[in-house]
């Protein structure tokens, strides 16, 4: 006997232009955190690995490799927007607009700016959203847009059983 579980997340009938959604829990993130993605990604600047270095900036002390923060805020979306996505298909305008520290708790929040069917993929479709991320302090820090593609309810269970059938 084969267990089904509900799939959780949005489809793209849930999405309603103007819907915007807190994504929560926050992160915190770390030096250890900044310094491990810094070194994974080849990124050697001392403003992100160096103490010694930062510490004669105008910041005084380490920022957050800005591919982190806007890994992590991505991140933080995924319940609330692309739990169900097929794919990513583009960001734009991503403005890092405050600096992230090591210690800082980032959140995020989403509006929904443009929801659409497919043309060339029945039963699915695209998904615009603008993410805002911001600190403990309520300070923004960072803002993108993101499209996705997303299929309906129907579609996702029909994929779903095909892929059971192989199993």
């Amino acid at each position: 006997m084969t267990t089904q579980f509900p799939m959780p997340g949005r489809f793209l009938e849930d999405f309603k232009v103007g819907d915007t959604y807190r994504h929560w829990p926050g992160r915190t993130i770390t030096e250890t955190d900044n310094i491990q993605f810094s070194l994974m990604t080849m990124n050697r600047h001392p403003m992100h690995c160096d103490s010694n270095f930062t510490a004669k900036s105008e910041f005084g002390r380490p920022l957050i490799n800005s591919g982190l923060t806007v890994a992590i805020v991505l991140g933080l979306t995924v319940d609330d927007v692309s739990l169900n996505a097929i794919a990513n298909l583009g960001w734009k305008d991503i403005t890092l607009s405050a600096p992230v520290f090591p210690g800082d708790t980032l959140y995020a929040r989403s509006e929904v700016t443009e929801v659409r069917e497919s043309a060339k993929r029945p039963g699915q479709g695209i998904v615009t959203t603008r993410t805002e991320a911001f600190n403990q302090d309520g300070t923004v820090c960072m803002s993108f847009i993101r499209a996705c593609l997303v299929p309906t309810r129907q579609n996702a269970t029909e994929l779903r059983a095909r892929g059971a059938e192989g199993s």
